[in-house]
């Protein structure tokens, strides 16, 4: 099985997740069928169908982050320096328009755009691996191709 790189944050976030799936959610969609059982016709009743594919979601979920966790190996990304590698947080200027951006490189489950958490497997993330601060990037994303300069990498 393959390893699924993540960060101690990425870890104990998905781990924090998984006791919550346990021990609330789970918990609150089986009162929820409970409840709607009384109702009487499950045929019709579209409570208890709601309710058990909410419980379908939750058990898939679980068995997902159950998986991730099991396969995951934490990477502490303070031991490193130099280079653009796992967990480096880097700072970058696009060359056409100035615009900085700052993006951490993360494990595919913790990673989030928007939260500027980047997939290391991204074509940003593939085009930043083994660079170093001054150095120039292409990439080529759906957008067309972009050219982003590495203002600074920090491990922490």
């Amino acid at each position: 099985m393959e390893k699924i790189p993540l960060t101690r944050a990425g870890f104990v976030a998905l781990d924090e997740e998984l006791k919550k799936l346990k021990s609330v959610e789970r918990p609150a969609v089986i009162r929820a069928i409970a409840e709607a059982r009384e109702h009487g016709d499950l045929s019709e009743n579209a409570e208890y169908h709601a309710a058990r594919e909410k419980q379908s979601f939750i058990e898939g979920r679980i068995k997902e982050v159950e998986s991730i966790m099991g396969r995951a190996e934490v990477i502490d990304p303070s031991k490193f320096s130099g280079s653009v590698k796992f967990g480096a947080t880097v700072r970058l200027v696009d060359e056409d328009t100035d615009e900085e951006k700052t993006y951490q490189i993360v494990g595919e489950p913790e990673a989030d755009i928007e939260k500027g958490k980047l997939n290391i497997r991204s074509p940003l993330a593939r085009a930043l691996i083994g660079k170093e601060e001054g150095d120039s990037v292409e990439v080529r994303t759906p957008g067309g191709d972009r050219s982003y300069e590495i203002l600074s990498i920090k491990f922490s």
